[in-house]
């Protein structure tokens, strides 16, 4: 058995961020050699993700953000199972470490993004690495980015709900994207438009409104008819162009982008929370 001192003990620490009495029992099994000993605490931090894959990872933090040249905007999700784990240090510092790599490497995938590197260690391993130390399932739970002429972030209090918006200008429009981007935080609409709803999501309406018509006795000839009215509700409350702008609720948020510029439009929108 190798002779383990303190100060070994101590630098695996700092290297890893470990537990002291972690870092010992590692280095005991590598037999005093660091890569060795980095390996096993990574492959518990594995052992004991794999072990908790069963339980509800439903608090956490999630942060939104947009590049310097507000072209390019990103909201992630990190999740893990209780509040007190949320807001430890270590937890909030990697999440904000993790944002900031995506402004600068805009990863095209949740993927893509597991594989970069955070202090010569990728996103995933640096998060099995937390696994380890805390003994709670954590994930990378959401990833979702926008470019457009210009973009908005919008963190809720709490981070625990975020959006990101574009909108086809780049000039003149900030407090319109400041204020969309909560809408669609407070609304949580499923589309820009009636048009950009996916067809699977019109049928499934449209099936759901014609079995209430159904349930609620009215004649067949009508069913249809009556869904495609539901339908119509559903694009008014669930589209954002057409929900009520929360601000003025007597105006529509497309007669809102109207009143600031007739061409003004919404390129997209992205929308994260805990537990969803």
């Amino acid at each position: 058995m190798a002779n383990i001192t303190a100060a070994e003990v101590n630098r695996l620490r700092k290297m890893t961020g470990a537990g002291m009495m972690d870092c010992k029992v590692a280095l005991v099994e590598a037999e005093g050699d660091y890569d060795k000993a980095i390996d096993i605490l990574r492959k518990k931090g594995q052992k004991v993700a794999s072990k908790r894959a069963d339980k509800e990872a439903n608090e956490g933090i999630v942060l939104a953000k947009s590049s310097d040249d507000k072209t390019f905007a990103a909201v992630v999700k990190i999740s893990c199972e209780t509040d007190f784990v949320a807001k430890n240090e270590e937890f909030v510092n990697f999440a904000n470490q993790v944002m900031d790599l995506i402004l600068v490497k805009k990863p095209a995938s949740t993927e893509a993004l597991n594989s970069l590197k955070v202090n010569d260690r990728t996103v995933e391993e640096t998060l099995t690495g937390l696994v380890g130390k805390t003994g709670e399932k954590m994930e990378l739970a959401g990833y979702e980015f926008i470019k457009a002429e210009r973009v908005f972030a919008y963190n809720h209090m709490g981070n625990k709900l975020a959006t990101i918006l574009g909108l086809n200008k780049n000039n003149g429009a900030d407090e319109a994207g400041h204020q969309l981007a909560m809408q669609v935080a407070a609304m949580n609409p499923v589309a820009v438009d009636k048009d950009d709803v996916p067809q699977e999501v019109i049928d499934k309406e449209m099936e759901i409104g014609m079995d209430q018509a159904r349930q609620e006795g009215k004649p067949e000839n009508m069913v249809e008819k009556i869904a495609a009215g539901k339908l119509n509700k559903f694009f008014k409350e669930s589209t954002l162009l057409n929900q009520d702008f929360v601000r003025d609720t007597k105006i529509t948020v497309a007669q809102y982008l109207k009143s600031i510029d007739p061409e003004l439009k919404v390129t997209g929108f992205r929308r994260l929370m805990l537990g969803a």
